[in-house]
């Protein structure tokens, strides 16, 4: 059986800024555009499985960011780059596009139409030279492409106004190669999880945070320690009322004091979403970096969560494969080792054991979940089949829960007309009335509330 796959990765600046996001495919279980024998068959098949998947998706999940994808010479002529908007796509193109004479016609079409190109792997050959006019984006190989190979393309490629991305970004080193040659952006595994700075300090451990997260994660969470602990800090009563009051949880009255947000949540709800809590800055909005952060954590915790309807002989619930999602970019948000962070938590040993040491079936989910977000394909694959997972689903509940990522930020990051702002007071009691209409703090996931992650739920 053949196993097709779509995944994005985030390209970023040297300031640690999206700038977009490239759409990777895997299909007949070879990469799109490899070299191979079967190029032919394989790039009919590849287009086919690509242009349906647009069709039906691109409205919804690639709207709103600029997308770099490469195109073959038939995806061209499926006229594919019409599916999306002009400043919403990159057509990247390749050796085998540049030598054919139509495609190369097709490829300054559409550059006359409106739309960016890049080109993949320069080289330092007359036929890249010469379409040096037509391009925007020059993409270039940081591990194979020799160093002053390198540092003249983008000598020249400056020059002429063009922007480098660097790819294949998998380590710190080959980071701080790419900053030093002076890159515009870069592209890679160790791209998508880098964050600038750690959110918070070595005392992290000792934090109201920390302290909230243990009190969460028990079995039986003690509904006035939780009250307690957030009704000390501000950041986290800020946090709590700006979820409770968000349009994701929109009711007709108000929270205006923490037992009442805690009550509109549920526990379950703030289970979910306790990352949020934590990542205001001094003017308590969340910025641009934790909120990338953030995103990754829900869509990790989303996606594990989801693998479990699927995966057989699990030995932790469904909401265990959430935190463990979320719980894997711990070591991003603290300074402080993982392992030490993980040994408070009141968590199975098995999402402690895949977290630290990518063992057991737990292991295996977590793998396959990391091995999605970097596009390893043969990895996906094999950990897939492990997992009595069918392969042929995962691109869909991968891109299901992107979109439940997506659609739950917005909603979140849009208050209600009611709702409170930081320089209103905060009712820190610890026993108020419940609201009308709100949710019972005790509640389970067997029912209460409408999920956090929708669908994902």
């Amino acid at each position: 059986m053949s196993s097709k796959y779509i995944v994005r990765q985030p390209i970023k600046d040297q300031a640690n800024k999206i700038i977009g996001y490239e759409i990777q495919y895997h299909g007949e279980n070879q990469a799109f555009g490899d070299n191979g024998k079967n190029v032919r068959e394989n790039d009919f098949a590849a287009a086919d499985t690509i242009y349906n998947f647009l069709t039906m998706n691109t409205d919804k999940l690639l709207r709103g960011s600029l997308n770099f994808m490469t195109f073959t010479t038939t995806l061209l002529m499926k006229k594919t780059p019409h599916l999306f908007d002009k400043g919403e796509l990159v057509i990247q193109i390749d050796d085998s596009v540049i030598i054919h004479p139509l495609a190369m016609h097709m490829v300054q079409q559409y550059a006359k139409e409106g739309y960016q190109v890049a080109v993949n792997e320069f080289q330092f050959a007359p036929r890249y030279l010469g379409i040096l006019d037509r391009i925007d984006y020059i993409k270039l190989n940081i591990q194979t492409t020799p160093e002053l190979t390198l540092k003249n393309i983008i000598d020249i490629a400056h020059s002429m106004k063009k922007q480098c991305i660097a790819v294949g970004i998998d380590r710190e080193e080959t980071y701080q190669k790419a900053v030093k040659l002076g890159v515009d952006a870069l592209e890679g595994p160790y791209v998508a999880e880098k964050l600038t700075t750690q959110t918070h300090s070595s005392g992290y451990l000792q934090s109201n945070f920390f302290r909230l997260m243990v009190a969460m994660t028990r079995d039986e969470p003690d509904v006035e320690e939780i009250e307690q602990i957030i009704s000390v800090d501000a950041t986290l009563t800020y946090g709590l009322l700006k979820i409770a009051n968000s349009v994701y949880f929109a009711l007709r009255h108000r929270a205006t004091s923490i037992h009442q947000a805690v009550m509109t949540l549920g526990l379950v709800q703030l289970k979910q979403w306790i990352y949020l809590l934590s990542v205001s800055n001094g003017e308590q909005e969340v910025d641009p970096e934790s909120e990338e952060f953030l995103k990754m954590s829900f869509m990790r915790a989303m996606f594990c969560q989801e693998l479990m309807n699927y995966a057989k002989d699990m030995p932790i619930s469904k909401s265990d494969a959430y935190l463990m999602g979320m719980f894997s970019t711990l070591n991003y948000l603290v300074d402080a080792p993982l392992e030490d962070c993980l040994e408070s938590l009141p968590i199975p040993q098995e999402v402690k054991d895949a977290l630290l040491h990518h063992t057991g079936r737990c292991g295996l989910l977590y793998d396959l979940a990391l091995s999605y977000e970097r596009a390893d394909w043969n990895a996906i694959t094999s950990l897939a089949d492990q997992l009595g997972i069918p392969s042929n689903i995962l691109t869909t509940l991968y891109f299901n829960c992107m979109e439940n990522v997506n659609e739950t930020w917005r909603q979140l990051s849009n208050p209600t007309p009611n709702q409170i702002t930081s320089g209103e007071p905060v009712d820190t009691g610890l026993h108020q009335e419940e609201q009308p209409g709100t949710g019972d703090a005790s509640q389970t996931e067997a029912g209460g509330t409408q999920s956090a992650t929708g669908d994902a739920s």
